[in-house]
């Protein structure tokens, strides 16, 4: 039998109804799902006593150290207190590009909700951006139901909300906006997929893929290999001919096309950033054990670490479940859509077509981050069983398979949690339901009250599943909740506006950081910058000088060092006071952004020491690195030198992790991450001892940890480059001009690192790639040069927008064409 409207269908509005009112009555289901989504959601949260509904913390990993910063950093910008523009930004790993970030992180439209509250509560609109987004992609799936086969508002409106409440969207991308876009994408590209095969609506369809494409291109890649599989599984059950199907083909194709061109301005400027990025060492693909796989398709299953959420409420799965029974659909559309949603599910497990759904790319983090898609295909034929009125032993059924695969699954790996509560309770009150409805047909007065129910379990059960997701997750250490305001943080960022002096010089916000990109959120300029497009180039140019580093060199955190402050023209420095929750500021001379050198430098200190390569880019000899005698044992160390007394100490180790101890001062080693750290005044007697007690094996400190810096010789080379270097210096969005004193010769060197995209010129000459001096952008400098300047220009924003411009003219013209087209064919009254 085909899968026809049924009578219990009640999507369509009377149309005796006024129009208004049935304008309106489509609304319903759509609603519904939203607000089902977002409250089940937000309920979890006060559930758990989290920010800000309790005093838990809310931002999880990169949601504190990556999502609020950038937000605060769109802020700014639209805001006109930024210290660059959309292009590149002056904040953080001195002076980054801005596009490919905000692409990446701030692409979700729901993230400009952030610009319209006050910055001291951004974090709020990060959190809020969740359940919005979540619960339109619930009501997006609500209505992309309803175009796949009519039926009741409300059990629409359930079943979307089913989807907005799966377990990859709790479990996994709960936390991360952007990556959210990619559950709205996926129904959205589905309603692209019916216009297409109801042969109109070319230029929505191309704006929809667009839409989802600028939202985020990660998962938006995803939705739309999803889009192309729902559009061959409704080639194969639809009722076409040929010439339709290759039409409907042509359209997709057509349309897809013209809205991914749309986004090219963003997207190959990111992907050109992504190819010059530091790489990390993502690690070959490793498919998790059968078990652990299908005991993510149970239901509230939360699974540790990098494992598939592959989950919809009880009501979804023992409703899909019941779908292969329902003869009231027709065999081949049973047969398709089940095949086509296995081989799916199944290409999760396989690295070849794991691979495909990720870009050709290897995941770095969880590998399953296109589990929303099985979801989505899940609650597809769950809808189609339901609006094919299912009889009650085929839901029997689905219900006692639920149950005997949880108790084949029970002792997986992690299993546990809400899982069990979920299958019999929200089980049995989902087949009662169910149950009830498929009465109603006879007795009226039981479909309201299976409508409660089917709306009361899926509500209860993801507000568990939620609630289950943030506890279980907040046990591992990467997941531990951070706090994104309080009175340290709100007094750490007055400190830093206190003594800000950009461009004359750059503010270091210092530590301890709250976040990763302390920079973008304190309005500081320092070397802290946490993300994905950070520059090789950075990578190489600030790790030499000891600057410490995680994520593969993703990451880079500060360092209080007088020696790189003078390199990178960083005047000002925060630290903690003494009372609670307070910070103080103090400002000291430094030399301007840029600064002319009159010929080569050697440092006299051994070449392979950190504080060697310090003197080579500052251009003087400033410290003492003297020869250390290593004792203790292995996990025990101990190190001898002697200093001129009264010099400031350092140390860097960037191999050992554990705790140093020297005359007084204890610090934590944490390898890489360390960078170079002081140690204080060297004492009267010369003598330096340090001791580490170390948790790295077969590691040891280097042959020159320790270097002494003689403050007079930093001053006197601060004051040399102060002189001879820029007069003046202005910052636009993305370049800078320096005024240089009468007479400069030699070469000038810019305090930024080189990263691709720079122009320079010299005085009046053109514009070229500058030259790269021990990884800071530099240029020589013809006699008579009064001035130089540069400019930023993403890699690939050019023909970006040239590409773009003719989707955009193409887009207008089959606009205008069919507009015309229309106009001729409609008939005069």
């Amino acid at each position: 039998m085909a899968s026809e409207p049924t009578a219990q269908d009640t999507s369509s509005p009377d149309p005796r109804r006024p129009a208004a009112k049935r304008r309106l009555h489509r609304w319903y289901g759509p609603l519904l799902a939203f607000l089902v989504t977002a409250a089940a959601f937000c309920t979890a949260w006060v559930a758990r006593g989290s920010f800000p509904f309790g005093n838990t913390g809310r931002a999880i990993n990169d949601q504190a150290n990556q999502y609020v910063p950038f937000h605060r950093a769109l802020w700014d910008l639209v805001h006109g207190q930024a210290a660059g523009d959309v292009l590149f930004t002056w904040r953080g790993g001195f002076g980054q590009q801005f596009l490919s970030d905000y692409f990446t992180y701030l692409g979700n439209p729901f993230s400009w909700l952030a610009v319209l509250v006050p910055r001291e509560h951004v974090d709020l609109a990060v959190f809020a951006i969740t359940p919005i987004t979540m619960g339109t992609a619930a009501a997006l799936m609500t209505v992309y139901l309803g175009k796949l086969q009519p039926g009741p508002w409300w059990q629409r409106g359930v079943l979307g909300a089913t989807y907005g409440l799966c377990g990859w969207a709790l479990s996994d991308a709960s936390y991360i906006p952007m990556w959210l876009w990619g559950l709205v994408a996926l129904p959205m590209l589905g309603i692209a997929v019916e216009w297409c095969l109801e042969g109109r609506r070319w230029p929505g369809v191309a704006l929809l893929v667009a839409l989802a494409w600028f939202g985020n291109f990660y998962t938006a890649m995803m939705a739309t290999i999803a889009a192309c599989v729902l559009l061959g599984i409704r080639l194969l059950t639809r009722d076409m001919t040929g010439p339709q199907r290759l039409r409907a083909v042509w359209r997709a194709s057509t349309a897809a096309a013209t809205g991914i061109l749309l986004t090219l301005p963003l997207l190959l400027p990111s992907f050109l950033s992504s190819g010059a990025a530091q790489p990390t060492k993502a690690a070959a693909f490793d498919p998790v054990r059968i078990d652990v796989f299908l005991a993510g398709m149970l239901p509230a299953t939360h699974l540790w670490g990098g494992r598939p959420r592959l989950y919809v409420a009880s009501l979804g799965l023992i409703l899909a479940g019941a779908f292969v029974f329902n003869t009231a659909i027709a065999k081949k559309t049973r047969l398709v859509w089940a095949a086509a949603t296995l081989l799916v599910v199944a290409s999760f497990q396989f690295p070849p077509t794991q691979y495909v759904w990720h870009g050709l790319a290897v995941p770095n983090g969880n590998p399953y981050r296109e589990a929303f898609v099985f979801s989505g295909m899940v609650v597809v034929v769950a809808w189609l069983a339901l609006a094919n009125r299912p009889r009650p032993q085929h839901l029997a059924l689905a219900a006692g398979l639920l149950l005997v695969a949880t108790f084949v699954l029970r002792n997986t790996d992690d299993f546990g949690g809400s899982t069990w509560p979920a299958v019999l309770g929200g089980g049995a009150v989902s087949l009662l339901a169910l149950v009830l409805l498929a009465l109603g047909e006879k007795r009226r007065v039981l479909i309201p009250v299976a409508a409660v129910l089917m709306v009361g379990v899926v509500f209860a059960e993801s507000t568990a599943a939620a609630a289950n997701a943030d506890t279980r997750r907040a046990r591992e250490r990467w997941a531990k909740p951070a706090a994104t305001s309080n009175r340290s943080i709100g007094n750490h960022a007055d400190a830093v506006r206190g003594v800000e002096g950009w461009p004359a010089y750059r503010t270091d916000s210092g530590t301890p950081q709250t976040s990763y990109n302390d920079a973008l959120s304190l309005r500081a300029e320092g070397p802290q910058y946490y993300s994905s497009y950070l520059p090789e180039a950075t990578y190489k140019a600030l790790e030499p000088l000891g600057y410490g580093y995680k994520n593969d060199g993703r990451t880079f955190f500060g360092a209080d060092n007088p020696v790189l402050d003078a390199i990178f023209s960083i005047g000002a420095r925060v630290r903690p006071g003494d009372a609670k929750n307070s910070w103080t500021a103090s400002k000291f001379p430094t030399p301007p952004l840029v600064t002319v050198r009159t010929g080569p430098f050697t440092s006299p200190a051994p070449a392979d020491s950190v504080y060697a390569r310090q003197e080579n880019v500052l251009g003087a000899a400033v410290h003492q690195v003297p020869d250390v005698t290593r004792g203790g044992s292995a996990t025990e160390q101990t190190y001898t030198a002697r200093c001129v007394p009264g010099s400031e100490a350092f140390w860097y180790s960037p191999a050992l992790n554990g705790t140093l101890r020297a005359d007084g001062v204890k610090l934590p080693l944490e390898d890489r991450m360390s960078g170079v750290l002081p140690l204080g005044e060297v004492p009267a007697s010369g003598r330096l001892d340090v001791t580490v007690n170390t948790r790295t094996k077969n590691a040891d400190a280097g042959a020159h940890p320790i270097g002494c810096l003689n403050r007079a010789k930093l001053d006197a080379a601060v004051d040399r480059l102060t002189a001879t270097g820029a007069t003046k210096v202005t910052a636009s969005g993305h370049g800078m001009e320096a005024a240089l004193p009468e007479g400069a010769a030699g070469t000038a060197v810019c305090a930024m690192t080189a990263g691709p995209g720079w122009q320079c010129s010299a005085g009046s000459g053109p514009a070229a790639p500058p030259a790269d001096f021990n990884g800071l952008v530099s240029l020589p400098l013809p006699a008579g040069t009064d001035k130089v300047s540069c400019s930023f220009t993403p890699k690939g924003l050019a023909p970006g927008l040239a590409a773009a411009a003719l989707a955009l003219l193409a887009l207008i013209s089959v606009t205008v064409t069919g507009h015309r087209r229309r106009r001729r064919t409609t008939p005069t009254p």
